[in-house]
């Protein structure tokens, strides 16, 4: 098969890396790819933004199938474009992925269909934001309806903090058009979990389970980001609460999106706070988190090829994926300023030695090469993953290989995977369920009454 996979950050490397070990696998292509994508596959050049772009480039390489790693193209309408031209793709269509092009429409389809997640308001304009902002109080977390890279969700404390993320989005528009329109919500306490799933609309392989850290700096401090590091570990989710988890909210969500005519395929990414009233939805993703993508590649132990190609088939019901239980750590190492304005175009040293550490893959993200030297080209520069038999030795590797890459401004988070250490510790998770491998098999969903 000959295989394009678009997108140029740290999951489309890591997609382009597991993709490329496939038997099936016959010619590998990454548009736009990045520096270290080039050891994996050819790259070539297009507009991500522009479904037409996309298209035609599969064609003129004669792909058998596009896997689209970001979210731009799914919400510009891609699927849709190669479903018209006949051609293989996987991703949700351009109605699908309005649950993460829209935070309104996500959460008044999350309240159509009894899907627990916070209590919220919709506000169309800054004087209308102010009364919501009033009525509900603080903490407060305010989001910007569109996309906007991770960055558009301000995490409030104070009624000051909120009046600030609300002049931001909605006044100054740092944003654009995604902050014109927000969702207030009454935060949520307890601890996050990624769960992401591939699905054939009917069908679900459960991935397994991540942590992503969002904020910037140590201790979930500084500015949201679009993740500085993630880990997986099997001990993060016990037997009762997946099972939970596939009956009120992963099995409702398909079955309302089956029940609207919106079909869905592809990977489908559930944030969710897991609080005393059980898990909540945050937020919706329509492809996979970045840099959850990182150690959930090193962990995938069979062929990705065929479960994708049965997710556009619709026969993923036939397909198992197996896992090792070795958990991984990701740490995202940033250029200066990030998630601001960055600098660009620092020298990298040290990345191959990081890689000569068993059980050590660096992902790249914003990396180019440049007079024949790799450069930083992006905020996000690089995601230094690392596998091993337990957390600590994975942690431990990871910051190892970490320690060997060098360039001017870096910076990344030194406490990623601490809180499972902490769970470690104290001899317990925080949903009080048994440590369990990821199951191989994938799960067939029953319909579910529809609520009016």
């Amino acid at each position: 098969m000959k295989i394009l996979v678009i997108g140029s950050g740290g999951r489309e490397h890591a997609l382009t890396w597991k993709l490329r070990e496939s038997p099936l696998m016959e010619e590998i292509y990454c548009a736009p790819g990045n520096a270290g994508i080039t050891q994996e596959a050819e790259c070539l050049p297009v507009d991500i933004a522009s479904p037409q772009e996309i298209l035609q480039l599969a064609r003129s390489i004669h792909a058998d199938l596009t896997v689209v790693g970001p979210e731009v193209p799914l919400v510009a309408g891609v699927v849709d474009e190669f479903e018209r031209a006949g051609m293989a793709i996987v991703g949700p269509t351009k109605a699908a992925a309005r649950l993460e092009g829209s935070k309104i429409f996500a959460k008044r389809f999350m309240q159509r269909h009894r899907i627990p997640t916070a209590e919220f308001d919709v506000a169309e304009n800054f004087e209308q934001a102010t009364r919501v902002l009033r009525d509900f109080g603080a903490p407060i977390v305010v989001k910007a309806d569109g996309l906007a890279a991770g960055k558009g969700v301000a995490v409030c404390q104070t009624f000051e903090e909120a009046e600030q993320a609300l002049e931001g989005f909605m006044r100054q528009e740092i944003l654009g058009e995604a902050g014109k329109r927000v969702v207030m919500e009454k935060r949520l306490t307890g601890e996050e979990l990624s769960f992401i799933v591939v699905t054939d609309g009917r069908s679900v392989v459960p991935l397994p389970p991540t942590r992503d850290h969002k904020p910037l700096l140590d201790g979930d401090q500084g500015p949201n980001t679009g993740g500085m590091g993630a880990y997986s570990d099997d001990a993060i989710l016990g037997d009762r609460l997946r099972d939970e988890i596939l009956r009120t909210i992963v099995r409702p969500t398909l079955a309302g999106l089956a029940a609207e005519g919106i079909p869905y395929r592809g990977f489908l990414y559930f944030g969710l706070m897991l609080t005393s009233d059980g898990p909540k939805v945050l937020e919706y993703n329509v492809r996979m988190g970045d840099p959850e993508a990182q150690p959930i590649m090193m962990r995938l132990r069979s062929d990705l090829l065929p479960v994708l190609a049965a997710v556009r088939e619709g026969q993923l019901g036939a397909q198992e994926a197996h896992w090792t239980p070795n958990p991984a750590v990701c740490v995202v190492l940033a250029a200066k300023g990030y998630p601001g304005q960055v600098q660009v175009g620092q020298v990298i040293t040290g990345y191959d030695s990081a890689e000569a550490i068993g059980g050590v893959k660096v992902f790249h993200a914003g990396t180019v090469m440049k007079d024949d030297r790799l450069v930083t080209s992006g905020g996000r520069v690089m995601g230094v993953t690392a596998i091993a038999e337990d957390l600590p030795g994975a942690i431990q590797r990871a910051y190892l290989a970490v320690s060997k890459i060098r360039f001017d401004g870096m910076q990344y988070r030194r406490d990623i995977g601490a809180k499972g250490l902490r769970h470690l510790a104290a001899g317990h998770e925080p949903e009080s369920s048994q440590r369990r491998r990821t199951p191989s098999s994938s799960y067939t969903l029953k319909p579910q009454p529809r609520h009016h």
